[in-house]
């Protein structure tokens, strides 16, 4: 898989930060290269944003500068629940990836898949605190309703929150409604 090309400003924000956490970590061009295994020419490319590069040799990159994936693709004033980058673009127009957002983890992430019948409700009480929760519509409306505001959903749409609080997923359509739930922890 290769980063998407097509979007300038995606390769100007990734070289743009490589070169960032690199000068940051006083580390060179050619050191950064030995230590992640990516060619000095395609980083000096990449900080020039004219390299496309597979998705895992940014992962290698990010881990040789001691930060994360996200911290490379993502805009640096972007937060980090509404990225929203195209990272990756297949022969087809249908093929493509999305960075929508991004949570910390230290303990596990778990992936739902969840449906909620026309007029259901589900209601939490608070996880440990440090707990997240991203909820994705694939088809339907959905309602988060949280101690800190409610969030309204329909398909395509996300929401990255904070499961430390009470919160309810609800459904006041006539139809079911289908998401996908990440818990972080």
């Amino acid at each position: 898989m290769q980063l998407d090309g097509s979007r300038g400003e995606v390769l100007a924000h990734v070289g743009a930060n490589v070169r960032r956490f690199r000068v940051a970590a006083d580390v060179s061009q050619a050191a950064l290269a030995a230590e992640s295994g990516v060619s000095r020419r395609t980083i000096i490319n990449l900080e020039a944003g004219e390299a496309n590069v597979s998705l895992s040799a940014l992962d290698h990159i990010a881990a040789a500068l001691g930060v994360t994936f996200v911290d490379l693709v993502a805009a640096p004033s972007v937060p980090r629940d509404a990225i929203r980058e195209v990272a990756w673009r297949g022969d087809s127009a249908d093929s493509v990836g999305t960075l929508l957002g991004s949570a910390r983890a230290t303990r596990e992430a778990q992936l739902w898949t969840w449906t909620l019948g026309a007029g259901e409700r589900y209601d939490a009480n608070a996880d440990p605190a440090g707990w997240q929760e991203m909820i994705l519509v694939t088809e339907g409306a959905l309602r988060v309703e949280r101690e800190d505001g409610i969030t309204h959903l329909t398909a395509g749409q996300h929401v990255m929150y904070s499961s430390a609080q009470k919160y309810s997923y609800v459904n006041d359509g006539v139809a079911p409604v289908w998401f996908v739930r990440v818990v972080v922890s």
